[in-house]
C-alpha cells in the first residue's frame, strides 16, 4: 500500500511540474507575441490615440474658425452692395 501512495505522490508531483512548465511556456509565448506586435506596430509608423485626438481637435477648431471667417466675409460683402 505504501508503494501505491508513493506512485500517486510521484504522479501528482509530475503533473504539478508539467503544469508549471506549461504556464511558463504560455507566459513566454505571450511575451514573445507582444514583443512581435510592438515591433510590427512601431515599424508601421502609426500614431497614438492621444496624437490622433489632438490633431482631430485642431482640425475641428480650424473648421469652426473657417466657418466663422466665411460668415464674416459674407456679411462684409453683403454690406458693400
Amino acid at each position: 500500500m505504501q508503494s501505491r501512495n508513493k506512485m500517486f505522490d510521484d504522479l501528482s508531483q509530475l503533473m504539478t511540474n508539467a503544469m508549471g512548465v506549461a504556464q511558463g511556456a504560455k507566459d513566454e509565448a505571450n511575451t514573445a507575441m507582444k514583443s512581435l506586435m510592438d515591433r510590427w506596430l512601431a515599424d508601421r509608423d502609426f500614431v497614438t490615440r492621444e496624437e490622433f485626438d489632438a490633431v482631430r481637435a485642431m482640425a475641428q477648431k480650424a473648421r469652426e474658425e473657417n466657418e466663422a471667417l466665411a460668415a464674416r466675409i459674407a456679411a462684409l460683402e453683403a454690406g458693400n452692395k
